[in-house]
């Protein structure tokens, strides 16, 4: 008997998974957060992309970033959007369209925006795209600005030896 519910309760599990779509899992940046995620991904190379809901460049680029996660799974990349707390949902919307939801999200959750921005590297004065790599010794690149599918190339083919 329990054969006979299998496919209509394989239907519903269908329907739910895609039926609805996924929501953005955002984490909160917070003071302390930069630190956190550079030990939580200690001996690993991995990429910090901060971008913006505001930032035209950051989201032409985000195509070329979901390429990259789909031909190199084994590159953790990571999402930082620096926008006010308020944007939170706008973020959601942006990721889920740019098909980013499977990366590591985090938003800025804090209104001292430049405090958080120190943290992360107090030698960058706030453009964006910026995006760290960083080796598996952690060693940190910082490069602002949009990268081509060349430069992302040549930088991760360096990072992922």
């Amino acid at each position: 008997m329990a054969l006979k519910k299998l496919p209509s309760s394989l239907a519903v599990i269908f329907l739910i998974l895609f039926a609805f779509p996924a929501q953005a899992e955002l984490s909160a940046f917070i003071s302390g957060s930069y630190q956190h995620i550079v030990a939580a991904n200690a001996k690993q190379p991995f990429m910090l992309v901060v971008w913006s809901v505001n930032c035209p460049s950051c989201l032409k680029e985000m195509a070329l970033l979901s390429d990259i996660h789909k031909s190199r799974p084994e590159l953790k990349i990571i999402m930082l959007a620096a926008d006010e707390p308020s944007e939170t949902e706008q973020i959601k919307q942006i990721l889920q369209k740019k098909q980013l939801l499977g990366l590591e999200n985090w938003a800025y959750a804090d209104e001292n925006t430049q405090k958080l921005q120190f943290e992360i590297d107090p030698a960058w004065y706030g453009e964006l795209p910026r995006t760290y790599f960083f080796n598996n010794t952690h060693q940190r690149t910082g490069v602002s600005g949009t990268l081509s599918a060349a430069d992302y190339e040549e930088v991760l083919t360096k990072i992922l030896e």
